[in-house]
C-alpha cells in the first residue's frame, strides 16, 4: 500500500513538472519512452536555451529517464537544438527480472508561426534493448522521425506552460509504438 502512495505521489509530482504521455504497443519488454521537455532560457535574453525532462515510474515495472536539451534561438521564430536520452529499466513481471539500458540522441527545429503556436521537426535515434526467446537479449538502433506543434502560454516573465503533440513518419517495424499514435507533452517552463 505504501508502495502504490508512493508511485502516486511520484507519477503526480512528475506530471505536474515533466509530465508526458506515451504508451506501449504490445512489446511489454521494451520501454514506452514517454518524456517531457521542460526548455529553461538562459539568463540575459541569451539565444542559448536549455533544460529536458524527468520520466519515474516504480513498481513491478520501474523506469528512470533523463533526458537533458539545449537549444539555440538562430532567429526569434527560428531555432535549433540537440537532445539527449538516457533510461534505466526493471521489469520484474516475467518469471526473470529483466533489465536494460537504453540510450539515443535527437536534432530537433522549431518554428513560431506566432509567439504562442510552433512547428517542430525531430530527428531521433534510440539504441533499445530486446529480450529473446533463448532468455538473452540483443541491441536494435531505432530511428524517429516526429512532426508536429505545439502551444505555448506564459504565465508570469520567466514562467512558460506548453502542450506538444508529435507524430512519428517514420514507424519503424523495430519501434515501440503503434503506427501513427501520437506523443504529446504538457509541462512549465521557469527560466532562470
Amino acid at each position: 500500500m505504501r508502495k502504490a502512495i508512493f508511485t502516486i505521489l511520484m507519477a503526480s509530482l512528475s506530471s505536474f513538472l515533466f509530465a508526458g504521455n506515451g504508451t506501449n504497443s504490445g512489446k511489454d519488454d521494451i520501454t514506452n519512452s514517454s518524456y517531457s521537455q521542460t526548455a529553461l532560457p538562459a539568463s540575459g535574453g541569451n539565444k542559448i536555451y536549455y533544460g529536458g525532462g524527468l520520466g519515474l515510474t516504480f513498481g513491478s515495472y520501474t523506469r528512470i529517464s533523463i533526458k537533458p536539451i539545449i537549444g539555440y534561438k538562430i532567429t526569434p521564430k527560428l531555432s535549433l537544438g540537440v537532445t539527449f536520452e538516457y533510461e534505466y529499466i526493471k521489469d520484474k513481471r516475467y518469471p526473470t527480472t529483466q533489465t536494460y539500458s537504453n540510450y539515443g540522441g535527437s536534432v530537433f527545429s522549431r518554428f513560431r508561426i506566432i509567439p504562442q503556436i510552433y512547428l517542430h521537426a525531430e530527428y531521433a535515434y534510440m539504441s533499445y534493448e530486446f529480450s529473446t526467446f533463448s532468455g538473452g537479449s540483443v541491441r536494435e538502433g531505432v530511428p524517429f522521425l516526429f512532426l508536429g506543434g505545439g502551444f505555448s502560454q506564459q504565465f508570469s516573465p520567466g514562467v512558460t506552460g506548453y502542450f506538444q503533440i508529435l507524430f512519428d513518419v517514420l514507424n519503424n517495424e523495430n519501434s515501440p509504438y503503434a503506427s501513427g499514435e501520437p506523443f504529446y507533452s504538457v509541462g512549465v517552463s521557469v527560466g532562470f
